[in-house]
């Protein structure tokens, strides 16, 4: 099973596909989609939307998962990472792809063991699941990739 984990954004929208036989997990390819902060926010969100619809038709994956918006310190992204989810979120339905949402502590439990894990702590424990390119820096490629482990572990409670 192909699994695209997505962590939203506006200007990065970070992504990770997996392959996972429920044993085994490797990382097919990752990266993200960054878009202009000098564009009006409807371009930047079209962008999303276009990206998103792209990559699910070139790498064909069966089932997605996100991240749910929780909690936020900073109170001015709240609204514009909503608003990505939710062209994110459209375009997966448009595509037909089955999407499992997840609350960072959520995906934090599962890839950690615990919820409070810092960045650095994700990062190492998501290279104990699959290689991840040396190049790859940016944090939300590694939430990403975490998102989809989250995803591959919980996909048998997701509902209609």
């Amino acid at each position: 099973m192909k699994i695209l984990g997505i962590d939203p954004g506006i200007g990065i929208t970070g992504y990770g596909l997996i392959e996972t036989d429920g044993e085994k997990i490797e990382l097919l390819t990752s990266g993200s989609i960054q878009t202009d902060k000098n564009l009006p926010v409807s371009k930047r969100l079209l962008e999303i939307y276009k990206d998103i619809k792209e990559l699910c038709s070139k790498l064909s994956p069966d089932s997605a998962g996100i991240e749910q918006l929780f909690f936020f310190k900073n109170q001015k992204t709240i609204i514009p990472v909503a608003e990505a989810r939710g062209v994110i979120l459209t375009a997966l339905e448009e595509m037909g792809i089955k999407t499992g949402e997840y609350t960072p502590l959520t995906v934090k439990q599962t890839i950690t063991g615990h919820g409070r894990a810092t960045k650095e702590e994700v990062r190492e424990m998501v290279k104990r699941f699959v290689e991840i390119n040396k190049n790859t820096k940016l944090d939300d490629t590694v939430d990403a990739i975490a998102i989809a482990i989250c995803h591959s572990r919980n996909i048998g409670n997701l509902s209609d």
